[in-house]
């Protein structure tokens, strides 16, 4: 060990394996190769491991495809396309939609195969954007899990590449974006600095947005907007309906704070500010932008500003706040959609466009925002916009909604306006993902062609909703999976996972990790925590920056009901997360070492003082907070699980890391592994499996994906002692 210490605030910090930083060192090279030879030896010899994998790859490898990520663009669907035994989704083009009209899987053509662009495998489709007339497509291409993506344009009707590309279009946490003219002779893009633009550590940050014509060099691009967007600006452009105005969502960092620019008659124009608490906006096809406000409503209202926006147009309530959080809002010609979240499972409604607002008798219900920690340094400022008139909340008088009827505990992935109608991707923990079309003349879901066959049945599965109370006496969601008949004596094997963060939410999904752990004879629970976005904003704020350790207290919180439930013991639960889920894993097995049999933490954060210091860990500050302001500094460093390691006996740990990872630095993984090995009091393997050939989890080749869940399911498994039955194998 080399100690290392830092000062914060007059706290001085020992880290005894910062060494293990420089993931180029020898020394750090060696440590590695010595951990991953570790781990291979421990789970190749887990006996359980030979038919997990076969499971896995039974699972995994289902010849049934899945269309995600799709588009309608000139009257036609366009679509991201699984289909193993590929290693990578393809582009497709599924052909036309319209009012009534579902796209249809016999008129599917394949535009871009990485696969064939590349055997290997390794190179992934980040993103695309079709042009206007349909003619040409522009696709995001990255390798090796870095997410550093160059679009290439590629004809539509053929397929074949133009000889025009544009470097460093995408990046790993900022993400990328490219949205054309109308006429399709160019596009706008997100740029990030070229080499000797600025100095080499900033250059994954300061991205701005570029436009490219057809035709001419990448050199004679010319710069739109961006010089004063932040450091940590992450991007997104969308275009009118009719192509002649532009939208840019511009995110700082990714605590959740927006601004919005739009592109109209040459110029940009700023049309809301961070502080205006406004975190969606589309275009409508009236020409107006409608928004979804959090100002006085933390889950949503939704308001409208209307051309021409070189004036700085105050904006017209539409729609006020109900009783979910507006997930998503989508415009036709006679209706707004809001697809919203009621505590992790789905809901969409349907109003009438137009209707004229009545005032309520009572004002809307508004959240009482989080207290802050005494002296902690405010992200946004301390006075909120004046409050919005009253106005018409979501399902009152003037503005009767249309809930759509979709399937019980369901969730909405993706939605797209197809004329008045709409395409929704829906899936449960029960049922895969297929698309619907929303009628709205029939206020009927239609089934369309686009649809995957599950490779398992789980009729035989049922899902409980439980609330579990957290320490200070908030109820926490939390979704159970068990086979029907489940004895609960407490002697089941429970698999407990989260994430509670960055807004986001954790939704039905029907996934192989689940019934692998079912088919054991286990149970599955998924809780939705505070920092996640399941009850609006004010959830996200109470479990971010120094109301962080709400998070781990709900999760703890979850994990007893499972024992206050008989479900299980501690002996017998197995928890995972991914990312800040990994981050989550870290602190809870760290503060409640007896609480849990085996931890499998992914692509974790576990240094919370430093992390702030790499070019993906600065985009992050917005959400966890930083060591330059003493109030987060302190919140930091009490749960920061590297620092809260303490001599004890520890569960099983496998924390899972990849070389290229452009949204968590590696080390953290490293220096976790090494600092638990030297405190644990306990026989259980504390293992390292470090992939040199991956990233954060995008792009990676379905191969290794079946290789790390076969690991991270067997390990578990044996751990809590549990194994699949033969007939699973």
């Amino acid at each position: 060990m080399r100690p290392a210490v830092h000062s914060y605030f007059g706290t001085s910090v020992t880290d005894d394996y910062e060494w293990l930083e420089d993931g180029q060192a020898a020394e750090v090279k060696a440590f590695t190769d010595a951990q991953n030879a570790l781990t291979r030896a421990t789970l190749d010899a887990l006996p359980e491991r030979a038919a997990v994998h076969a499971r896995v790859t039974s699972l995994l490898g289902s010849t049934s495809p899945d269309w995600f990520a799709a588009r309608y663009d000139g009257g036609r669907v366009f679509a991201l396309k699984s289909a193993p035994p590929k290693q990578q989704a393809v582009l497709v083009d599924l052909g036309p939609a319209s009012a009534g009209r579902a796209p249809d899987v016999a008129n599917e053509r394949v535009i871009v195969d990485p696969n064939a662009l590349d055997p290997s495998g390794k190179t992934t489709i980040d993103f695309f954007a079709p042009s206007p007339d349909g003619r040409l497509v522009a696709v995001s291409l990255s390798k090796d899990g870095t997410e550093s993506g160059d679009v290439h344009l590629f004809e539509v009707a053929t397929g074949k590449p133009r000889n025009e590309t544009i470097a460093r279009v995408n990046g790993g946490t900022a993400g990328g974006s490219v949205a054309w003219n109308s006429d399709g002779t160019g596009f706008h893009y997100t740029r990030y600095p070229r080499a000797g633009e600025r100095p080499a550590a900033d250059l994954d940050f300061y991205q701005q947005v570029w436009f490219h014509k057809l035709g001419t060099p990448e050199a004679a691009d010319v710069y739109a907007v961006g010089k004063d967007f932040p450091r940590i600006a992450e991007t997104e452009l969308t275009r009118s309906v009719d192509g002649k105005r532009l939208l840019a969502h511009v995110s700082n960092g990714d605590g959740g704070d927006v601004e919005h620019h739009v592109f109209e008659g040459g110029r940009w124009h700023r049309l809301t500010r961070f502080a205006d608490q406004v975190p969606t906006a589309v275009f409508g096809p009236d020409g107006k932008v409608y928004a979804v406000s959090r100002s006085g409503a933390p889950r949503g209202r939704v308001i409208a500003f209307a051309p021409p926006f070189d004036r700085a147009p105050a904006p017209a309530d539409v729609l006020g706040e109900g009783d979910a959080v507006i997930e998503d809002l989508l415009v036709t010609k006679s209706a707004i959609y809001v697809v919203e979240i009621v505590d992790g499972p789905s809901r969409v409604r349907r109003f009438p466009l137009g209707a004229k607002p009545e005032p309520l008798a009572r004002e809307p219900k508004v959240t009482k925002p989080v207290k802050p920690v005494k002296g902690a340094k405010k992200r946004t400022p301390p006075a909120p916009p004046p409050a919005p008139p009253p106005t018409i909340a979501a399902g009152e008088r003037g503005h009767a909604a249309a809930v759509l009827p979709l399937p019980p505990v369901s969730s909405v992935t993706r939605a797209l306006e197809v004329g008045d109608d709409l395409l929704l991707r829906v899936e449960s923990f029960v049922e895969p993902p297929r698309w619907l079309l929303y009628r709205a003349s029939e206020h009927r879901l239609v089934p369309t062609t686009l649809a995957k066959k599950a490779a398992y049945d789980m009729s035989d599965v049922e899902v409980v909703r439980e609330s579990c109370v957290s320490s200070d006496g908030t109820k926490v969601p939390m979704s159970i999976l068990r086979k029907r008949g489940a004895k609960l004596d407490g002697s089941l094997p429970a698999y407990l996972t989260g994430y509670g963060g960055f807004g986001v939410t954790l939704k039905p999904r029907m996934r192989a990790t689940y019934r692998v752990w079912l088919e054991s004879g286990g149970v599955v629970a998924e809780a939705n925590l505070r920092g996640g976005g399941e009850r609006g904003e004010s959830w996200h704020r109470a479990g971010n920056l120094t109301n962080k350790q709400n998070v781990f207290d709900d999760f703890a919180a979850c994990a007893r009901t499972l024992f206050d439930r008989a479900y299980t013991t501690p002996e017998r639960l197995a928890i995972s997360g991914r990312s800040n889920g990994g981050l989550l894993m870290g602190a809870s097995l760290v503060q409640h070492p007896e609480m849990f049999r085996a931890v499998a933490a992914a692509v974790g954060i576990y240094d919370m003082l430093r992390t702030e210091l790499s070019p993906n860990g600065a985009f992050n500050v917005t959400e966890y907070g930083s060591v330059s302001d003493e109030a987060e500094f302190r919140a930091l460093f009490a749960y920061s699980p590297l620092h809260n390691v303490k001599n004890a006996a520890y569960p099983a740990v496998l924390f899972t890391t990849g070389a290229n990872d452009p949204r968590v630095d590696p080390y953290h993984s490293r220096k976790m592994t090494a600092r638990l090995q030297a405190a644990t009091s306990s026989d259980r393997p504390i293992l390292l499996r470090a992939s040199g050939d991956v990233g954060h989890g995008m792009g990676t080749p379905l191969a290794a994906e079946v290789e790390e869940m076969t690991d991270m399911l067997a390990f578990l498994l044996h751990e809590v002692g549990a194994s699949l039955p033969p007939a699973s194998n």
